[in-house]
């Protein structure tokens, strides 16, 4: 995996005083999310995997780092000293950790996975996803997590650990398409390939933060929990001008002690309830057998059991496998399932950003856009910089964007065909 890049910059940001629900207005960019223009460079552009992963090193008009201010790339956002720099020290202590929940940090076994020995899980007194699938905090004044939508034939497009570099092909796809998915974006990947995020951007994607060094979260530690969300929301700020209100943790390892420092940070976590297991393709498991999820996965929205409600299905833009999987299946998806939308569209969460600038359409909105339109998915992008809202997963009342035509495109065989190489080793 591509490390950090050494580019002379200006100082990265500090702060000297920050509340801990306000800290992103600290956070500077020189980003418009609704005016992005992509340099046009082979990187952007090639649908080559070797072109699109050459690193490059940003144009500082619109993206600049300096790598001592910043964890170590992959590594726990504690890393290269950030746990003691002055704009972390001042949110850790801004937080009244008094009223943090005494859930113990969990252990690896080694073999990797997760220790659960002497876990209740009958009782599930931490609401542990990895051991029960709890959603349902047990503590007041969390948040509870997104795992469905309740739109009935609804599938609820989402892809894990972007921005890939080599994803041109597929965003071409999605654009062709007009098709709008949650993106969750490890913040490692977006310092990496910063044109990506703001792609994501460009393009309507909703995007969400996905941790930075995709650990198991509840095996961090307080103080690590509370960089890997910081920090990468501070990334995809710097790269995108937007910071995001919503979060996936990696493997769906989540507790309630994970969800109370999130929620710290104005942070919903969205999980799923379908998984393609599309990361292991070609290592734990075939391709066919991938498939063979895929094709179950979109039987349902033809054989009456969405009836009554929708679903959020895990898939990946983590290699050009998942990608090419993806490609495959979107036809059929498209053709089985009356709506193809990202989450925020499906959950009528109209401003999934703390910023007020970008709005999605709520689902309503969306359906009177697509009464013809075959069912592909498009969310907007519109202003809004007057109206105060509260997006945690219900409906956001306020609306006032306006809204963007629809459309429908041929699928293009050569977004089909491109070389299907991995670039990083897999894992959700």
């Amino acid at each position: 995996m591509i490390g950090l890049k050494s580019i002379a910059v200006v100082a990265a940001l500090v702060i000297s005083k920050v509340d801990a629900a306000e800290y992103w207005q600290s956070f500077n960019s020189s980003i418009n999310p609704l005016n992005i223009t992509l340099p046009n460079i082979p990187q952007t552009t090639s649908i080559d995997p070797t072109t699109e992963c050459t690193n490059y090193v940003p144009d500082p008009s619109l993206f600049t780092l300096d790598a001592t201010q910043w964890p170590t790339s992959w590594d726990i956002a504690t890393s290269n000293g950030m746990n003691t720099s002055a704009e972390f020290t001042a949110l850790y202590n801004s937080i009244d950790w008094s009223k943090a929940p005494n859930i113990p940090v969990r252990t690896l076994n080694t073999d990797g996975s997760i220790n659960m020995n002497g876990y209740d899980s009958a009782t599930d007194p931490d609401c542990w996803w990895t051991a029960t699938t709890c959603t349902v905090p047990k503590l007041q004044d969390v948040n509870a997590d997104i795992y469905e939508c309740p739109e009935p034939e609804t599938w609820g497009l989402t892809y894990d650990d972007g921005p890939n570099c080599s994803h041109n092909a597929f965003y071409d796809y999605l654009q062709q398409q007009n098709l709008k998915a949650s993106m969750f974006y490890i913040g490692s990947n977006v310092i990496d390939w910063p044109y990506g995020a703001m792609r994501g951007v460009r393009d309507g994607h909703h995007i969400s933060s996905h941790t930075w060094s995709h650990k198991m979260m509840t095996t961090l530690t307080n103080q690590e929990l509370l960089a890997e969300f910081y920090y990468t929301q501070k990334a995809i700020k710097l790269a995108t001008g937007l910071t995001p209100r919503y979060w996936r943790a990696p493997y769906g390892d989540v507790d309630d002690r994970v969800r109370w420092i999130a929620t710290q940070l104005n942070l919903t976590s969205i999980l799923w309830d379908l998984d393609t297991n599309d990361w292991s393709a070609g290592t734990t498991e075939t391709v066919q057998q991938v498939q063979t999820s895929y094709d179950e996965f979109i039987q349902m929205g033809s054989n009456g059991s969405m009836t009554t409600h929708g679903n959020i299905v895990l898939t990946h833009e983590i290699a050009n496998v998942t990608m090419s999987l993806a490609l495959t299946n979107l036809p059929n998806i498209m053709k089985n399932y009356q709506h193809v939308v990202n989450v925020a569209t499906c959950q009528n969460i109209t401003y999934p950003y703390m910023e007020n600038t970008v709005a999605f359409r709520t689902f309503d909105e969306y359906l009177a856009q697509n009464s013809s339109a075959g069912g592909a998915a498009s969310s907007i992008l519109g202003t809004n910089t007057n109206v105060g809202v509260t997006a945690t997963g219900k409906a956001a009342t306020q609306s006032n964007a306006s809204s963007d035509a629809s459309f429908i495109l041929a699928p293009s065989t050569s977004f089909l065909l491109f070389t299907i190489i991995l670039v990083s080793s897999a894992f959700f």
